[in-house]
């Protein structure tokens, strides 16, 4: 049975930084592709970072440079490290996994950037 299980959300201050893990089993991890997702009250789910199995690397533009998505192939865990977070980073966070027309998704995480 294959499971994404998001963890790390909570409330941070702006400037702050969180770190988010998406642990996976059911799955031979290594050669999917994974990709974290947002998306806040009102809006549409949208790309935040992907990691391929080569281990590289892409990010919305609105992230660039504060944050961070790595993985750990001997855990089957992805995380993404967040970084100068602003009160526009709050959202759902969903992790996934992707190969070619294997798609799946976690249940997502919190997150609360708030003063």
């Amino acid at each position: 049975q294959v499971q994404l299980e998001e963890s790390g959300g909570g409330l941070v201050q702006p400037g702050g930084s969180l770190r988010l893990s998406c642990a996976a089993s059911g799955f031979f991890f290594s050669i999917y592709g994974m990709g974290w997702y947002r998306q806040a009250p009102g809006k549409q789910r949208e790309l935040v970072a992907t990691i391929n199995s080569a281990g590289i690397t892409s990010y919305a533009d609105s992230v660039t440079g504060r944050f961070t998505i790595s993985r750990d192939n001997a855990k089957n865990t992805v995380y993404l490290q967040m970084n100068s977070l602003v009160p526009e980073d709050t959202a759902v966070y969903y992790c996934n996994a992707y190969y070619y027309s294997d798609l799946y998704w976690g249940q997502g995480t919190q997150v609360t950037v708030s003063s």
